[in-house]
């Protein structure tokens, strides 16, 4: 009996599925190098700048598979608490507080070093410029005092 060829499915143009050539771990990765020394950033935060929106739990798979050559221990669940159990939340914790990342009880002090992949978002305060408020698109506010 001949051999049939066997079919390899192409790969698809949405990022959203297609983990099985390592771009996505490779995306996640690439994302959590960029958090800089002294900041976090959550599993969601992650996976939303790698592209992958609502992937969270792949970001854990790919810090599984990474050793010691990433960040890992700026990566941490949602609210700033550290999802690692035992030992290895225990290290996380000093690591973290080795970098001046700040605690309220057991969970990261977020609002003071969470790092915005997209820029900062500082909500409510627009820029002022020689004594005038201007909106994040740097137009002139209307006047409040009118």
């Amino acid at each position: 009996m001949p051999k049939q060829a066997s079919k390899k499915k192409p790969k698809s143009p949405n990022r959203e599925v297609n983990a099985a050539d390592g771009s996505m771990f490779r995306d996640i990765l690439r994302q959590i190098r960029r958090i800089p020394h002294g900041k976090v950033a959550t599993y969601g935060d992650v996976a939303y700048a790698a592209g992958y929106p609502g992937a969270a739990r792949q970001v854990a798979w790919a810090l599984h598979g990474c050793g010691r050559t990433v960040p890992w221990q700026r990566v941490i669940g949602s609210g700033g608490k550290i999802l690692c159990t035992g030992e290895l939340g225990f290290e996380q914790r000093l690591r973290l507080q080795g970098e001046g990342v700040e605690f309220i009880g057991l969970r990261v002090r977020l609002e003071q070093h969470r790092f915005h992949f997209f820029g900062s978002r500082k909500s409510g305060q627009g820029k002022k410029k020689s004594g005038r408020e201007l909106t994040s698109s740097g137009r002139e506010a209307p006047s409040k005092n009118r």
